[in-house]
């Protein structure tokens, strides 16, 4: 696959997560894909394998009442498997609101997600706002 339709797969993948689409997810990630998010939230560390990926982005809809967005602004794909997504977050919670943009590292391989990597313009902030 080219950058192109490497970078409209991660396309598809994000309107799949703001629509709560699990089956289009389930359909783009790979079985042993893992997922990474960092800071020292109970949602942060390592999220080894679709499923346990998809539990995390449940967890994020559900902590939220299905507030939580990824308001998508930018996406570039290297062609090699490689695309960096920038988007801005938001969400309700506990009286709380998220409002924070973030950069994703995904790797591709054979049509499919196979990592991403979340990366937090305020860590400070998105962690606060799970806690």
């Amino acid at each position: 696959m080219g950058a192109a339709e490497d970078v409209a797969l991660v396309r598809r993948g994000y309107e799949a997560f703001n629509t709560g689409d699990m089956d289009t997810l389930t359909e783009l990630f790979e079985e042993s894909a893992s997922w990474h998010t960092p800071g020292r939230s109970s949602l942060a560390g390592d999220h080894e394998g679709r499923d346990a990926t998809l539990a995390y982005f449940g967890q994020l809809g559900g902590q939220t009442g299905g507030t939580v967005r990824a308001e998508l602004l930018h996406l570039a794909g290297d062609g090699d498997g490689c695309v960096i997504a920038i988007h801005h977050n938001t969400g309700e919670r506990d009286s709380k609101h998220l409002d924070v943009d973030c950069c994703i590292v995904f790797e591709l391989k054979d049509g499919r997600i196979t990592d991403g990597r979340e990366h937090f313009g305020d860590l400070y902030a998105w962690d606060e706002f799970w806690s």
